[in-house]
């Protein structure tokens, strides 16, 4: 019986496998049927074929054939053996196997395989030696090299030189120069670099951590390999042999200079960043991830690298700072960081040959390695002064548009470079030129917003941690009380609270004489405590994008008045609208109308509502800040307001007396339509996602708004009363003080059954007038108590002029004065 063996190796594609072979009976099992060697197809015998596909062949050890090859660090057969940049096992004992890369030469004689003298130094060959050779395929989960250790030394004596090498170069060159190649700890190798050759001793290979992949913080634990296939992005880490004379210089002779791109240190504090844990964990993953593999499996699976990223974000957050750290972080090379404007030239086609020279080393070297280039950083610094919308800048010349133009062509254009990367960072993603966000460009675009309380505690670590070791910050300094109290500032705030402590503490060891002289003595025992970074706090630094209580302060300085339930219920309304806003996920935005009739202190009850949220973001919209503005300057104004709230996790804004903002006059009516078109906007635009946003607006013309459309933009409308009856009046005199109890019933019996009709501020001022009438008029003038009494009557016309008047013939001294109606 015939049965057919399909013999298959993936190892090993270019060896020719048989079709079919004749076994014994079914039987017999195929294990014990395939250590026969009588069965024969064209003459080979079955063990041979196994031995040659399974367990390798054998082959003989050969001299190398070119000088030039010997420099390769690669084994060299024939082409009808191997292809070029296959990998090689070598087995000389049971026990002792080495791993080349080869590389195929017409003089190699078929059945024979060349090494150079290191390599046989090294491996213990012999010319002519029989030796077994398979093909060796690595692990790409476990076998890429992510930082090498190499011992380098002049190869030859007489070629010592004291003249310095620039390791970082060198590391350049050696991964350019030995990319996709296998390596083996201890291996011995010659590298020519600036017409010297070096001899090379590999010491150490850890393996790339492939967690990072995943978007996971990497361990700390290094993983050794003993063999590795080395890659563009792969440390190389040049270290003198011992007694060696040669002169390194540059950050990648020593182990500690830099992180590997491969396994990066996710601890940022050490490196100056805090609260940017996540966002550059994101980044990693979108715009790294790919460059981790080699470009051989990204060549199979088809796909392009991330070449742009757009960072943004308010001022001070750390957007320049976290692109430095990308750039050393990546150890691809020593990132180009340009400031947007430095680009812009006078003479004309200047800017965008200055584009065209910041792209030129990532063209030459694609050109030369193609897929197997290294990474190339190229840092744009207010990339919107460069990449405005095309069409938007007046002039003739239009530089913007050709700088613009160029820039795109360079990342996305016909010859596209696939080395590169881009990274943008502007406070005005706005301005930027759509084209350019686009994928392909700078598609991955990350906020840089203000840091959480983690984050906070974070940065301050960082920017006390020198203090903390020479034992200059105080026991009471507590690093989370101040994250908590520092809602809403940025990184760069935080730092200058901490510069503002240290110079409040030296201030105390100054002399105050005719000279400034710092007291030695009680130098040494300088200590930053937590009075002062709390006198910074609540001096010094403010946040931009926080709560400044000055803003509303003047608003409710007098206090919130409860002259009657309905201010209580008004308050509890504003307090469930809050919690709302705090905790519901489904109505991120909240809108809310204080409608009523002036003077009856809408705006102190928004502020007041705003305060007691407690909202790390709390801004008051009001048309005294915008006087004299030009419309679309009031729109900017506007607009911006609401764009600073949108960076807060919880924000507040009172848009106060609206109809003024609207510049709305009863005599035509006339109004501006282009403000009030953009409030229509921004009152119903939810904020981004993650964040709760509270608009509290105030108006005294209801009827208005209706008519221009705006009250369906508010999710609810409250009414703030007048005081309407004798007894609010009185409960509202009574809490505001500056009358006796005789004088209020007095006030009482006047005003008791009458109508009255008068805000709590109109009420406030008239007593304040009252008073100061009484001082200036008292004993001067004297009228007839029947007069006046038949004169002033307790209406709401004339509530100003009884309540001064009783507050006169009250006095047990009978003095009077003469009001004038």
């Amino acid at each position: 019986m015939t049965y057919f063996l399909i013999l298959t190796r993936r190892e090993d594609p270019n060896v020719v496998l048989p079709t079919c072979c004749t076994c014994h009976s079914r039987d017999q099992p195929l294990e014990a049927a395939s250590t026969q060697p009588t069965f024969r197809l064209c003459g080979i015998t079955l063990d041979h074929l196994i031995n040659t596909t399974m367990a390798g062949r054998s082959m003989q050890v050969a001299r190398c054939p070119t000088d030039e090859l010997s420099l390769t660090n690669c084994v060299v057969a024939s082409e009808k053996d191997f292809k070029s940049g296959q990998h090689l096992m070598i087995k000389t004992m049971p026990t002792q196997k080495f791993v080349f890369t080869v590389k195929t030469h017409s003089s190699v004689v078929p059945g024979t395989i060349a090494f150079s003298l290191p390599q046989r130094k090294w491996a213990g060959l012999s010319l002519n030696q029989e030796v077994d050779v398979s093909v060796y395929n690595f692990d790409p989960s476990s076998q890429y090299v992510g930082t090498m250790t190499l011992e380098i030394d002049f190869l030859q004596k007489k070629s010592v030189d004291s003249n310095p090498y620039d390791s970082d170069k060198m590391a350049i060159e050696f991964i350019q120069f030995f990319n996709v190649q296998a390596f083996s700890q201890g291996q011995q190798f010659v590298f020519s670099y600036c017409d010297k050759l070096f001899g090379l001793i590999i010491k150490d290979i850890e393996a790339m951590d492939p967690s990072i992949l995943r978007g996971e913080q990497s361990s700390t634990k290094k993983h050794k390999i003993a063999i590795g296939l080395l890659h563009g992005n792969s440390q190389v880490i040049f270290e003198k042999a011992e007694s060696s004379s040669i002169n390194l210089i540059g950050k990648a002779k020593t182990r500690g200079s830099r992180q590997s791109i491969i396994n990066p240190d996710w601890n940022f504090e050490r490196m100056g960043i805090g609260g940017l844990d996540k966002e550059f964990s994101d980044i990693f993953r979108r715009a790294f991830a790919s460059r981790v593999f080699p470009p051989d499996i990204v060549e199979q699976m088809g796909c392009k690298h991330v070449k742009g990223v757009l960072l943004f974000g308010p001022p001070g957050c750390g957007k320049t700072l976290m692109a430095r750290q990308i750039g050393k972080m990546l150890n691809a090379r020593e990132p180009k960081v340009v400031n947007g404007p430095e680009v812009l030239n006078k003479y004309v086609g200047e800017s965008e040959a200055n584009i065209r020279k910041l792209f030129a080393d990532a063209e030459e070297e694609q050109k030369r390695l193609g897929a197997n280039s290294g990474l190339h950083i190229i840092i744009f610094d207010e990339i919107d002064a460069i990449c405005k919308q095309r069409g938007s800048m007046a002039g003739s010349t239009g530089v913007h548009d050709t700088v613009v133009n160029q820039l795109l062509s360079k990342i996305d254009g016909v010859e596209q470079l696939n080395n590169i990367l881009v990274i943008g960072m502007t406070n005005r993603p706005d301005l930027i030129d759509e084209a350019l966000l686009r994928p392909g460009r700078l598609e991955v675009k990350m906020e840089i917003g203000l840091p959480d309380e983690t984050g906070r505690v974070q940065i301050l670590n960082i920017h006390t941690a020198k203090m903390k070791q020479s034992d200059k910050l105080a026991k009471d300094v507590d690093i989370k009380e101040l994250a908590v109290e520092t809602k809403n500032y940025s990184g760069a705030e935080l730092e200058g609270l901490v510069r503002a402590a240290q110079s409040t503490a030296m201030n105390r060891h100054i002399k105050a004489s005719t000279r400034v002289e710092v007291d030695t003595e009680k130098a040494h025992s300088l200590l930053v405590t937590r009075s002062d970074f709390l006198t910074s706090l609540n001096n010094d630094i403010k946040p931009a994008f926080g709560t400044n209580q000055e803003d509303y302060s003047s608003y409710i300085m007098n206090g919130i008045v409860k002259w009657s339930n309905a201010v209580s219920d008004i308050l509890g309304d504003g307090e469930l609208l809050v919690q709302q806003t705090k905790n519901s996920e489904r109505t991120p935005l909240v809108t809310v109308l204080l409608e009523g009739p002036p003077h009856s202190g809408k705006t102190a009850l928004a502020a007041k509502i705003a305060e007691d949220s407690q909202f790390p973001f709390i801004k008051i919209c009001s048309p005294d800040k915008m006087i004299g503005f030009s419309e679309n300057a009031k729109c900017q104004a506007i607009k911006k307001i609401f764009e600073d709230a949108y960076k807060s996790q919880l924000s507040c804004v009172v848009v106060d007396d609206i109809e003024r903002l609207l510049d709305f006059v009863p005599i035509g009516p006339r109004f501006s339509n282009l403000v009030l078109q953009a409030l229509l906007v921004l009152l119903k635009k939810p904020p981004p996602r993650g964040r709760k946003f509270l608009i509290l607006g105030t108006t005294s013309r209801k009827d208005v708004l209706q008519e221009m459309g705006m009250l369906d933009s508010f999710s609810t409308t409250i009414h703030i009363p007048n005081i309407s009856s004798g007894e609010h009046l009185m409960e509202a005199l009574e809490l505001l003080g500056g009358f006796q109890d005789k004088e209020r019933a007095t006030i009482a019996r006047m005003v008791k059954g009458k109508a009255v009709w008068l805000g709590i501020k109109k009420l406030q001022m008239l007593i304040e007038m009252s008073l100061q009438i009484e001082k200036l008029f008292c004993g001067k003038m004297k009228v007839k108590m029947g007069h006046c009494c038949t004169r002033i009557m307790p209406t709401r016309f004339n509530v100003f002029q009884y309540t001064m008047l009783f507050r006169l013939i009250t006095k047990p001294r009978g003095f009077h004065v003469l009001v004038r109606c």
